[in-house]
């Protein structure tokens, strides 16, 4: 880890969010570079770090090694959060915080092949292993593409950039697959947004199965939960944040159950969460340092001592 650690986005609003107390067992469901999992550990929490990457367990080894035995680093996706705090008795905890979506550790690395602005080889893949972004692009039927597009990038024109994806086959770096999207779109270098954007975020979304892994998460930390436990999520973008604030207000108690993307309710249940702050975003001094902070929302609610719901299914 570098001597000046990554700052996360919103860490004040989501360490108030969290309200750790000394010697509390606190998640970190994505670890990242550390950023949460630093600032709960000097306010006493114990903490239990989670993140698939292979490069971010690899370089949080030193933490570990300092943290006198407070931190515990697993290599695992956060909707497994329940299952690998139970094999380690750490069941129940006071509070999870989830960063939802692609790391600046990930972004910043052309080898990684999560940015359009930087050449690299077309991965994408936040666990480093399974189906790559090229694997997906080269291989999957015109109208699948389309549909990735249009459902996890909101891509109005899908359709479009599918067919010239497909005529352009094989592709194998980050700045051919942008190309691609630009000419198919008519981008030109004024234009304020760069098209290619929605199509990387949605093969993104795709490749690492985000939106139902956020699903199976919340379940997971509403199951791991003890009474009185907090939840913060912190989203980046409008997808993420629906399914988090509908989760939040369904086992709240304000909608019925049922969800296209969250796992479906068996029966109307007590309330599993309450108190459910009001979205938080970055204020302007946060925007003016850190300029990616500027889509993210913070969701924070608190768990009641009710049973975790019971859901049939997930993506």
């Amino acid at each position: 880890m570098s001597d000046a650690p990554h700052i996360p986005v919103l860490l004040d609003e989501v360490l108030e969010g969290l309200a750790v107390q000394p010697g509390s067992a606190q998640v970190d469901a994505t670890f990242g570079a550390g950023g949460y999992t630093r600032a709960i550990l000097a306010a006493g929490g114990r903490v239990f770090a989670f993140d698939r990457d292979p490069d971010a367990i690899a370089d949080g080894q030193a933490l570990v090694a300092a943290s006198d035995g407070a931190l515990t680093l697993i290599a695992a996706t956060f909707s497994a959060l329940e299952a690998e705090l139970a094999a380690r008795d750490a069941l129940p905890v006071d509070g999870v915080v989830m960063d939802i979506g692609v790391s600046s550790m990930m972004l910043d690395r052309p080898e990684r092949g999560f940015s359009f602005q930087q050449d690299g080889p077309l991965d994408m893949r936040m666990s480093q292993a399974g189906e790559s972004a090229a694997d997906f692009l080269n291989t999957a039927d015109e109208d699948v593409i389309a549909d990735v597009l249009y459902e996890y990038g909101e891509e109005p024109r899908s359709r479009r950039v599918a067919r010239a994806i497909v005529a352009a086959r094989p592709l194998t770096r980050t700045t051919e697959l942008a190309n691609v999207v630009r000419k198919a779109l008519g981008y030109k270098p004024h234009d304020k947004k760069d098209p290619s954007t929605r199509t990387f975020q949605a093969i993104r979304i795709h490749i690492n199965r985000e939106l139902g892994e956020l699903a199976d998460g919340l379940a997971a930390a509403e199951r791991a939960l003890g009474p009185g436990g907090r939840l913060a999520v912190v989203t980046f973008h409008s997808l993420e944040d629906r399914l988090v604030k509908r989760f939040f207000r369904e086992r709240s108690g304000g909608l019925p159950g049922g969800s296209r993307h969250l796992p479906q309710v068996a029966a109307k249940a007590e309330p599993s969460f309450e108190n459910v702050a009001r979205a938080v975003r970055a204020g302007e001094a946060e925007l003016a340092r850190n300029p990616r902070a500027r889509s993210a929302t913070l969701r924070v609610a608190q768990r009641t001592a009710a049973a975790a719901w019971v859901n049939e299914g997930a993506l």
